[in-house]
């Protein structure tokens, strides 16, 4: 299969797509909306995309995108983010002076700065470029921070692994595929969609209370604005169910509080491992 994902060959995403389909063939892109896009076309079968991280929350330009575009979530998971200096092979942690990375990986490794002052942290477009760059320099005194995955696909040398502060670091990822390419799973225990609800006092209340009737637990809400309509908001729920009807019953209710409600996936809800 070839699966897309933002961002270089040996990212977290492309860690992540390995751990859905071991045998794909990664489609990198540069920015979400290509990945978006090359599914909606047909080029790819399907995506692998970041939507949330238990430390620095959500990734919102892929709620926008999930509700701009007509995909369906078909499996999410958990990955463990482990973030590694990585180096040219032959270097070592006295000779690094200069670390690159995305700054949100940088911000999670604070801890390792604090005790190795002698290292720079620079700010870099992406995890796993930061260990491209690192091993295309040959200069043994620049490392950057990324996954194993980048270690392997650049050959890079681990010279300290599992350096972030956190140890409960996870990023949830979602499998988007066309809307005729999803097939539903009689083990579907979780739903995600999006909906507005009319401006006026009480709707989001009345819309909310459908979940707590139908015994429904809520795992996740998050607001966005609506594009070209100030002080408007989209709502994306994600609530686990114990059959499809409670499903389509949650769903058949909200329509009578929202003036739009589009379902964006039903999958198995993923296990931490």
């Amino acid at each position: 299969m070839q699966i897309a994902i933002q961002g270089e060959p040996g990212s977290f995403s492309h860690e992540a797509t390995l751990g859905f389909f071991p045998q794909a063939t990664i489609v990198p892109c540069s920015f979400s909306p290509e990945v978006f896009r090359l599914v909606m076309e047909g080029q790819v079968e399907a995506a692998v995309i970041p939507i949330e991280n238990s430390l620095a929350g959500s990734v919102l330009e892929h709620y926008d995108l999930l509700l701009q575009n007509d995909l369906l979530v078909e499996q999410e998971a958990l990955l463990r983010i482990r973030h590694n200096l990585i180096a040219v092979p032959g270097s070592d942690l006295g000779k690094v002076r200069r670390v690159y990375s995305h700054p949100i990986a940088l911000a999670q490794c604070r801890r390792f700065f604090a005790d190795h002052p002698e290292m720079e942290a620079v700010p870099f477009y992406d995890t796993a470029g930061s260990v491209k760059q690192a091993t295309e320099l040959r200069d043994p005194s620049v490392a950057g921070i990324a996954s194993t995955q980048a270690a392997i696909q650049y050959g890079g040398q681990i010279l300290a692994a599992g350096i972030e502060d956190n140890a409960e670091n996870f990023t949830r990822f979602f499998v988007l595929k066309r809307r005729e390419l999803v097939q539903a799973k009689p083990e579907a225990n979780k739903v995600s969609l999006a909906f507005t609800v009319e401006n006026r006092p009480g709707t989001l209340i009345q819309a909310l209370q459908t979940f707590a009737g139908l015994g429904t637990n809520l795992t996740k809400i998050e607001s966005r604005p609506v594009q070209g309509k100030p002080w408007q908001y989209v709502f994306y729920v994600d609530y686990q169910v114990s059959s499809p009807d409670t499903a389509d019953a949650a769903i058949s209710l909200l329509t009578e509080h929202c003036s739009m409600v589009k379902e964006l996936g039903r999958y198995k809800a993923a296990e931490r491992s």
